[in-house]
């Protein structure tokens, strides 16, 4: 028989509830941006598909270029808002860990959520400054989070994860 010592290593308990930094916020927004523009391009297709079939006339977007920005603009700004209004989190958020509460950790509501989609676009302005809080600021508020009053946060519960890594690691040690 032998004594083997097992050693168990706990994994780092997380950061649910601090504020995201700004990798994390740019890696799902990055995510984001792929998700709408393949959504919307998918969705272009299938119009246009349908547009062919019912009419015999090809749709192409080339040729209506004011009226397809028009038209992603209005699918961006419904692709944030809707999912920041009911869920607090978009489809790069989710996977990143990451989502949208307001400052005092409620729920975002329906208005702040349109707030931050419509104030998004100016912290692009003059060279990204309205990311600059991300980085330096102590709750890491960028111009859209100050203006809406919300803060993004760690979502993903670690402990729960814990709870798990230690039911798994109890089931496997020999008896």
């Amino acid at each position: 028989m032998s004594d083997a010592v097992v050693v168990r290593t706990m994994p780092p308990v997380g950061r649910q509830g601090d504020y995201a930094g700004g990798v994390t916020r740019m890696v799902a927004f990055a995510i984001d941006v792929a998700a709408t523009w393949g959504i919307f391009t998918v969705s272009l297709a299938g119009i246009s598909f349908a547009f062919q079939l019912v009419t015999g006339h090809n749709l192409k977007a080339a040729g209506h270029q004011v009226e397809t920005v028009s038209a992603f603009v209005a699918w961006s700004f419904i692709y944030f808002s809707y999912q920041w209004s009911v869920g607090g989190k978009t489809i790069g958020m989710a996977i990143a860990g990451i989502r949208v509460v307001s400052k005092d950790g409620t729920p975002v509501t329906p208005r702040q959520a349109v707030l931050r989609t419509l104030t998004f676009p100016l912290s692009f302005l003059i060279f990204g400054l309205g990311f600059v809080g991300i980085l330096f600021t102590k709750d890491r508020h960028a111009l859209h989070d100050r203006a809406a009053r919300t803060v993004v946060v760690y979502s993903w519960d670690a402990r729960a994860a814990r709870l798990r890594w230690l039911a798994r690691q109890e089931s496997t040690e020999p008896v």
